[in-house]
């Protein structure tokens, strides 16, 4: 089961979810509340425990607890949710754990936030995710971007609810939460992998030797030439780690 980060959509899994099922894999790839295709909450509840809610509720219809994989938000409310009442075969998270480089986090957040007038055209959301993605080559044709946005009076916006961003700020990476998600992470029995970002601006050293603590049979990854959203960045080398753990679990 896949679990996109906060931004963006199932379409973040595409080759991802490809690769699994060509590896024999039942896949189950979700669009977050407020995301996508999915509706937006009407009350307007994007907790991290509205999340883990939403995941719980998807695996009980599955027959068999699911291998869960969560990037990001999809990776902190899995963790919520095996710490709690879930049951699963393994956990993968990409580039997240319980104690993340907040100034990292607050980058993100940034990029989330800005633009709250949405864009004047298909080349100007490209060239703000450029900026934010130097790393990464700008593609010629940006095209691809228009699964990630929704028209609406002329102009181009995100396709995530507004109220999204302003539900989460801060949450996801306060103290507080920092230590649920720590005594959710001491809970965890399963096979885990957590698959990081060597350029990532959310994970550092610190932050994964934590985490080997709090799960010592937890296995670690990096993942050379990528950051945050790892899958995007180097799609072939994280479908190698993750297809490599599983069968090694399964």
């Amino acid at each position: 089961m896949l679990m996109h980060g906060g931004g963006q959509t199932r379409g973040a899994w595409k080759k991802a979810a490809s690769a699994l099922a060509a590896g024999g894999y039942r896949v189950v790839s979700l669009d977050l509340r407020g995301h996508g295709e999915s509706d937006w909450a009407s009350d307007g509840d994007y907790s991290l425990d509205a999340f883990a809610s939403d995941l719980n509720a998807v695996a009980a219809t599955l027959g068999q607890p699911p291998a869960l994989v969560g990037a990001s938000l999809g990776g902190m409310a899995a963790l919520l949710a095996i710490g709690g009442e879930l049951k699963a075969r393994s956990l993968v998270l990409v580039d997240i754990v319980p104690q993340m480089n907040r100034d990292g986090a607050g980058k993100i957040g940034e990029f989330m936030r800005a633009n709250p007038a949405g864009f004047a055209s298909l080349d100007e959301a490209a060239d703000a995710v450029a900026a934010y993605l130097p790393h990464r080559p700008r593609p010629a044709d940006p095209s691809g971007l228009m699964r990630n946005l929704r028209e609406r009076d002329g102009r181009l916006y995100w396709h995530w609810d507004p109220s999204f961003m302003s539900n989460m700020q801060g949450r996801g990476s306060s103290p507080e939460m920092g230590e649920r998600l720590r005594q959710a992470a001491e809970s965890v029995t399963v096979p885990t992998l957590l698959v990081r970002g060597a350029l990532s601006e959310i994970v550092d050293e610190a932050g994964v030797a934590d985490f080997l603590r709090l799960i010592p049979h937890a296995e670690a990854v990096d993942v050379a030439g990528a950051a945050h959203m790892v899958a995007g960045d180097r799609n072939d080398a994280f479908n190698d780690a993750v297809l490599t753990f599983l069968a090694k679990v399964r």
